[in-house]
């Protein structure tokens, strides 16, 4: 996949939300500290050494800044959308299904980027994300990348599994069981899009280019396929930690999956591993957006730019298993490695298709948009 900062249709995205946001002024210099900064974040984004002492950006923050870092988490965009609504956060870590939502929502602020001092260390791949910037405004500061990997029992698969058919279609697996009861779906209305990339070369003749930009028919298509997943999937996940448990215990041995999850698996010494399949990957570029109410503002720019120097960004990306934004992390970080940026897929930008919020306006016309997916895909989940 071309870039997605070039794409036509990624433009097409941005230009949908142009026109219903009006930018409010973003700060023009930081104060002194409030005392505390509140923050929606992913599960494993935000770390103090609670779970391992060796995984620590928080602590020091605070000694520095005088800025006490609270943390909800959150395990889907649509939970964050939905504590952002709420209000009383300072901050939220959104993904490209989240952070466009909330512009256009005028949930999130502009973000002044001649205050984040570091904003030139970024990767220029991720200065201009279109999921974080709207007719030329930054709404946020990117965080962290990656891939929806293919997550799989090495035991059960000798070798990586070459296509997501392993998840989508009914068959026996290289251990000779079936994948019935065996395999996990994200319960993300977003995980349609995965549908839809498998069926990009599954099914080239239903013409998709762009798995968040369906008409009805690739839509349907796609929709149809995940009826018929639903009898496959044991469970539907979205709470890491439960994922870890399926497949340490319940027999699960193939998902969609994050790094985290992978990480955590091995750290334990289960047989796992991941791989993105022929078909590319769906994925992640999160972005640290300032609420529009924050309550808190100072502190939170402070958490900015102290969240993309090198020892954080490569200290994150050891711990979730994600591509740190800044590419001097890549180098010289202990936990992370000189090689960690390579395992955890800097390499593989172009394959991935970011996630972004559907919309009913696309490059190809009309397109099915974000609420018709966020309900029928309730439906294909209960069914």
């Amino acid at each position: 996949m071309k870039s997605i900062l070039k794409t036509t249709t990624a433009l097409t995205m941005v230009l949908a939300f142009a026109g219903q946001v009006a930018a409010q002024e973003a700060l023009q210099s930081i104060g002194p500290g409030e005392g505390e900064v509140s923050i929606v974040a992913w599960p494993g984004y935000i770390e103090r050494g609670e779970s391992d002492a060796g995984y620590d950006w928080v602590t020091k923050f605070e000694a520095d800044s005088g800025c006490k870092v609270t943390v909800k988490t959150a395990a889907t965009s649509d939970e964050m959308v939905a504590l952002m609504n709420q209000g009383g956060f300072d901050l939220v870590t959104a993904s490209g299904d989240a952070s466009l939502r909330l512009v256009a929502g005028k949930k999130v602020a502009p973000v002044n980027i001649s205050l984040i001092k570091s904003w030139d260390t970024l990767d220029d791949r991720l200065k201009e994300g279109v999921w974080h910037t709207v007719d030329g405004v930054h709404y946020g500061v990117p965080y962290q990348w990656g891939p929806n990997v293919l997550m799989y029992n090495t035991k059960t698969f000798p070798t990586a599994p070459e296509s997501w058919n392993v998840v989508f279609e009914k068959m026996d697996l290289p251990d000779g069981k079936s994948n019935e009861g065996r395999v996990q779906a994200y319960d993300g209305a977003i995980y349609i899009a995965d549908a839809a990339l498998y069926l990009m070369t599954a099914k080239p003749e239903l013409g998709i280019k762009d798995p968040y930009e369906l008409n009805e028919a690739q839509y349907a298509a796609a929709i149809e396929l995940l009826k018929g997943q639903r009898a496959l999937v044991g469970r539907y996940w979205h709470d890491a930690a439960v994922q870890v448990d399926d497949f340490t215990s319940e027999g699960v041995v193939a998902s969609g999956s994050w790094p985290y999850q992978v990480n955590t698996l091995q750290a334990n010494g289960q047989p796992i591993a991941s791989t993105i399949p022929k078909e590319g990957a769906t994925g992640w570029a999160d972005t640290t957006m300032l609420s529009a109410t924050a309550a808190h503002p100072n502190c939170a720019y402070m958490w900015m730019e102290h969240s993309i120097q090198p020892k954080v960004q490569g200290d994150v990306a050891a711990w979730f298993g994600s591509v740190p934004v800044v590419p001097a992390a890549c180098k010289g970080n202990e936990l992370l490695t000189d090689t960690g940026c390579a395992t955890n897929g800097f390499d593989n930008f172009d394959k991935i298709h970011f996630w972004k919020t559907p919309t009913a306006q696309c490059a190809q016309g009309e397109c099915v948009p974000y609420s018709r997916w966020a309900s029928d895909y309730i439906g294909v989940m209960g069914q």
